[in-house]
């Protein structure tokens, strides 16, 4: 099979990245050819000789959205030249204009846009606050113009690939046809998120005391920090390790007028986050919308009950005896009572813990690899 992937980079350090480098070496694996039109590949795939790396340099432009364009652009552009030569093309979302066979859904902006709208993330704000005024209006348009354009790259797909049930139930409601949608559910390195206890002085967190962690992108409020910190409130115990860009994010000041400086701790963005799982106790995750969640399999993976909700897509993977899910991700108390729980209970932490390495055992890249290319062969079989 002569396979084309689609992608802005295919490396091991990025969630969909990390799902197109664990495909591209299943395919290798089973003897396929793999032509990767991307920004970036990992250098192993770069050396191989199943291998055609295709490079689009799009980074002179100065923001995502005008990169994606770029990227979408020239993708469709030599795609057209050379699909004759290709038996399947695999993409992503809307990161082409050209058709892909496979189309792998990570995040279906129409339905973040429901939550959203431009007066309800320029509300967050004020005039005089120039930059995140910009900001805000930068990430309404950004969500916009991609819910359009996946409309016509999914209808256009001969099968979708949904990372959760959820974006499967999400798929559904923006006109996907059920028959033409599977789902795969992302993996995990299991060697690298594994049980393990490490010193918390390496990130000059407190020690002896009970200790959550929040990973995600802070200056947006997608992944609901400002529930989490209004939650901490009612948990005097607990302290709370926050890795995510502290630059643009409002949350450093509400943490300070909610009275948590001395409990929230700030990291900033961290490239050793398997690390930090070994020295937290749970990881608490509230998304107002997640399609999937890589960080909430990471921390099973890595033995940590986990706290979440509904409207994270990972939340499928969490049972009664290994995390809590909540119904509502904006709702306070309930998030307070479920942290409260975990911190005063440590045998609770720990049977926890347990459960969730066993399920996120179940779900290595290896085996996520192996059902995307059985599909493939399957496509190309017909």
């Amino acid at each position: 099979m002569k396979l084309c992937i689609v992608t802005h980079n295919v490396i091991k350090g990025n969630g969909q990245g990390r799902v197109n480098y664990e495909i591209a070496q299943e395919a290798i694996r089973r003897g396929h050819y793999v032509t990767i039109l991307a920004s970036e590949i990992a250098l192993e795939l770069q050396q191989s000789e199943q291998v055609n790396w295709v490079p689009i340099s799009v980074k002179q432009w100065p923001t995502e959205l005008l990169r994606n364009m770029v990227f979408a652009f020239i993708s469709a552009n030599w795609l057209q030249k050379h699909r004759s030569e290709l038996d399947l093309v695999k993409i992503n979302g809307a990161i082409t204009h050209a058709f892909g066979d496979v189309n792998a859904v990570h995040f279906v902006h129409s339905s973040w846009l429901k939550f959203t709208s431009l007066k309800s993330q320029l509300s967050s704000t004020t005039t005089t606050k120039s930059r995140r005024f910009l900001y805000s209006f930068y990430q309404w348009l950004y969500t916009s113009l991609n819910a359009r354009w996946e409309k016509q790259a999914f209808r256009r797909a001969r099968v979708v690939v949904a990372v959760s049930s959820k974006v499967a139930e999400d798929l559904q409601a923006i006109g996907v046809a059920p028959e033409k949608i599977r789902v795969i559910v992302n993996g995990v390195d299991l060697q690298e998120f594994s049980p393990r206890n490490t010193e918390r002085t390496s990130w000059n967190l407190p020690t002896g005391v009970p200790l959550a962690l929040f990973a995600g992108d802070i200056r947006i409020s997608r992944k609901n920090l400002d529930t989490v910190l209004k939650a901490l409130v009612q948990v005097p115990d607990l302290h709370l390790a926050v890795a995510g860009i502290t630059e643009g994010s409002p949350y450093l000041q509400l943490a300070e007028a909610l009275g948590l400086s001395e409990r929230v701790h700030f990291l900033g963005l961290r490239y050793d986050v398997p690390e930090l799982m070994k020295a937290v106790d749970f990881l608490v995750f509230p998304s107002r919308y997640e399609p999937f969640g890589l960080v909430v399999i990471e921390a099973m993976a890595s033995g940590l009950p986990v706290i979440t909700a509904t409207t994270t897509g990972a939340a499928d993977l969490i049972t009664p005896e290994s995390g809590i899910v909540i119904a509502d991700s904006d709702d306070v108390e309930a998030l307070a009572k479920a942290m409260l729980l975990l911190t005063c209970d440590r045998h609770l932490r720990q049977t926890m813990g347990q459960v969730a390495r066993t399920i996120a055992e179940q779900h290595s890249w290896k085996s996520m690899a192996q059902q995307y290319v059985d599909l493939l062969e399957e496509l190309q079989a017909e």
